[in-house]
């Protein structure tokens, strides 16, 4: 897929899916929402209102507050490539948060998916 097509996608459509991916692990969407305002900087507020937009994936990292900046601390594969390894910035960030996604996924403690 183009990049720009995966920057096209639309937040509001995504969303749902990571929830589901989390629910069907056990984890909740609450958990979800802690991990990707961690990820952004959005409040909860703020992650709520670009729920309800039809911002996609490009304009929602772009709105993010504060990108956090132990994001670099995320490693690992996803969709069999390295994440630290990606150079797009954007694409880095969506795989980061995919990153997430998966290692709520796979049970792993809050605390170390938000690399406390």
């Amino acid at each position: 897929m183009r990049l720009d097509k995966v920057f096209a996608i639309k937040f509001s459509g995504l969303y749902p899916l990571y929830i589901k991916k989390a629910e069907s692990k056990g984890r909740s969407k609450d958990e979800v929402d802690q991990v990707i305002c961690w990820l952004a900087g959005y409040s909860p507020q703020g992650l709520q209102q670009q729920i309800g937009s039809e911002n996609d994936l490009e304009t929602f990292f772009a709105q993010a507050p504060k990108f956090n900046p132990n994001a670099s601390l995320i490693k690992g594969v996803v969709c069999g490539i390295r994440v630290e390894d990606v150079e797009h910035p954007l694409m880095q960030k969506i795989r980061y948060l995919d990153k997430l996604i998966d290692e709520l996924a796979k049970g792993k403690a809050l605390d170390k998916i938000l690399r406390k």
